[in-house]
């Protein structure tokens, strides 16, 4: 199976219900899952002679710039006006373009529609997740360097009119 079978494979299983889903052919096995929000992490180890289960669903040639077009959509939260901007992807959530830079954005900032703020890399693809209206950051619900979720809040952002 080709590095580009197994990428549209990941595209299709992620746009599934399917949570779980295996894969044998000649001379391999592949294993991808997911951790649904609010599940219990699932556990176990990979089989004798087999690699580990490949956990990040990316769609095929995701880059930064693709990142914003399937991007998960802002929505609206509950009762207080404030939007949450969710993870697009499964990854590390990255608030800086390197450990040496100062964050794209903290609590407060004011952001433009369009503007990066912050990081989700996947698969070793750094994807720059921006934001979907001018706003103000209110809350960051991710510390950098963690893992997230697709559909996980990042940010809780308080339009601007």
């Amino acid at each position: 199976m080709d590095p580009q079978q197994i990428r549209e494979l990941i595209e299709l299983i992620s746009r599934s219900d399917f949570t779980e889903f295996e894969l044998e052919g000649k001379g391999f096995k592949i294993k991808l899952a997911r951790q649904l929000h609010g599940s219990a992490p699932m556990t176990g180890r990979p089989e004798a002679g087999t690699a580990p289960a490949p956990t990040p669903l990316v769609p095929p040639g995701t880059a930064a710039s693709e990142a914003r077009d399937g991007a998960a959509p802002a929505t609206p939260a509950a009762q207080d006006g404030l939007v949450e901007l969710n993870s697009p992807i499964v990854g590390t959530f990255y608030r800086s373009p390197s450990p040496d830079s100062p964050p794209y954005v903290e609590t407060g900032s004011k952001v433009k529609k369009g503007q990066t703020l912050c990081i989700v890399e996947a698969m070793k693809v750094m994807n720059e997740i921006e934001s979907e209206v001018d706003a103000e950051v209110i809350e960051i619900m991710v510390a950098s360097g963690q893992p997230v979720e697709f559909g996980e809040v990042l940010f809780r952002l308080r339009p601007l009119n």
